[in-house]
């Protein structure tokens, strides 16, 4: 990696991780270490949803469907994403939570990307 450049294969790379592939998490020095963006790579089982709802949201997203049907959980509102492309955004302050209605595979970015702030492993 001296050239600055990473190649990686999401799906691989994203099982090292809880599905995130950049942020500032990632070792300094390395491309994929950020403070400005997080991006992840979420393979989820039909049936599974978040653990408990983010609130108080700091940061900003977009989340892309890439196959399957998720839904994103809005306080008031439901979004089901069912066609490959399919996406939302939300911004800070925005409490949201998701599951995933078919076996899916989604790609998030959220900006700024935020120490300290993850969701609690499963037990």
């Amino acid at each position: 990696m001296e050239d600055g450049v990473y190649v990686g294969n999401a799906g691989k790379d994203a099982a090292v991780d809880r599905g995130w592939l950049v942020g500032h998490f990632k070792e300094r020095g390395s491309p994929r270490h950020s403070d400005a963006v997080e991006v992840k790579w979420g393979v989820h089982p039909r049936g599974e949803r978040r653990a408990q709802w983010v609130t108080g949201e700091v940061r900003s997203a977009v989340l892309v469907l890439i196959s399957g049907r998720f839904r994103m959980e809005f306080p008031g509102r439901s979004v089901l994403l069912e066609e490959q492309g399919d996406y939302v955004v939300w911004g800070q302050g925005v409490d949201h939570s998701w599951v995933a209605e078919d076996e899916s595979v989604v790609l998030t970015l959220r900006w700024p990307s935020v120490p300290g702030y993850a969701e609690p492993a499963p037990a």
